[in-house]
């Protein structure tokens, strides 16, 4: 048994103390001591696309691995690859590439962001690659994976947006709605036949207006709805950040990267999904008209950034961890500091950078 001692963020409050043995939670207890390090669950991102050089949007196996390994060191215990709008039979081949990598535990599962999404809300998807939900594709691809398939974003508008949701929730597959030019009441529509999640709200949707509540409204509204949250201080201003944190309570807000390869990399070009990107200050941009290509961002960043937009600490945890892991169905084994969870812990330090990083009890080797 190991006992760890610091600032350890739970549901419930901050405690003194967390015991570690046989690669779980055995207990938690004790009053906050003040000091020592903060002590935090392993974070869930359910949308990335890779990081560190590496790329989840090809299918490779080896890039795979290395974008897992190097969110891992930034906290990460527990990630999505996230895919790009692709033609089927790149996503075929991706997932069957994953499905071992999932089986070992390197990935959740793999998240399809697109192609059934708006052409008027792609952003940085190729628009080549865009069309309507296919029960073909996705019975195929489901079936592919074996249990990997764990969500794929849709734009409710496009027609057999609704049929392709209750298919993906007989499956249990997480549908999420995203990169839409949905009203709001099509994306209400679309909750009701099952939708539980909202990818990057407000990122790639048609911005909400007093007469026009659109997507954005709809999906902070929803009690069913979990809302992702790009923190980076770009892809939304400080003030919208803490204003949908406090519209959806923390159980319902999901921090997530959208990272793409670049993240941790120098500024460049770069490539995403079949286009070119070029990096500068932080942000990455499509070489062909500037749209946002997803970011540079790592998810001890983001949650720096939630506190700094003046999320609670305790809240903000729960965002980069307890709420995604929830959102994606694995609330039951990790995401959390409660007895009997896996052991999946990142130490931080005053500054709230990544001092030690644990996973199902066992520390990351120091680099």
């Amino acid at each position: 048994m190991v006992r760890l001692t610091g600032r350890v963020v739970t549901p419930a409050g901050i405690s003194g103390y967390v015991d570690v043995a046989g690669g779980l939670l055995t207990e938690i207890g004790g009053a906050d001591p003040g000091d020592g390090p903060w002590i935090l669950p392993g974070f869930v991102d359910i949308h990335t696309h890779g990081g560190g050089g590496h790329t989840f949007t090809t299918g490779d196996v080896a890039a795979a691995r290395a974008a897992a390994g190097f969110h891992l060191r930034h906290g990460t215990t527990t990630l999505l690859a996230s895919l790009v709008s692709s033609p089927f039979s790149l996503m075929s081949s991706a997932t069957v590439a994953f499905a071992p990598l999932v089986a070992e535990g390197v990935l959740a599962g793999v998240h399809y962001e697109g192609p059934y999404l708006s052409q008027i809300r792609c952003g940085a998807q190729n628009p080549a690659f865009l069309r309507d939900p296919s029960i073909e594709e996705l019975t195929q691809l489901i079936a592919l994976g074996e249990g990997a398939v764990r969500m794929v974003t849709i734009a409710p508008e496009r027609p057999g947006a609704l049929e392709a949701i209750d298919l993906l929730v007989s499956h249990g597959v997480v549908a999420a709605l995203g990169h839409t030019d949905a009203t709001y009441d099509q994306t209400i529509t679309a909750i009701d036949a099952g939708a539980t999640v909202g990818t990057h709200v407000f990122n790639g949707m048609r911005p909400p207006h007093h007469r026009e509540p659109g997507p954005v409204f709809a999906l902070l509204s929803a009690p069913t709805v979990i809302c992702e949250l790009v923190a980076d201080g770009i892809h939304l201003h400080d003030g919208t950040l803490a204003f949908a944190a406090t519209v959806t309570g923390a159980d319902r807000a999901a921090l997530i990267t959208d990272a793409m390869a670049a993240a941790g990399m120098p500024d460049g070009e770069y490539e995403l999904g079949g286009q070119s990107v070029v990096v500068a200050d932080r942000v990455a941009r499509l070489t062909r008209d500037g749209s946002i290509a997803g970011s540079t961002l790592t998810m001890d960043a983001a949650l720096r950034q939630a506190v700094h937009a003046g999320v609670p600490m305790v809240a903000a945890a729960q965002m980069a961890a307890t709420t995604p892991a929830r959102a994606i169905g694995l609330a039951d084994t990790l995401g959390a500091l409660v007895e009997g969870l896996r052991a999946d812990l990142v130490l931080l330090d005053d500054t709230l950078r990544v001092d030690r990083v644990m996973r199902a009890g066992t520390w990351l080797p120091d680099e």
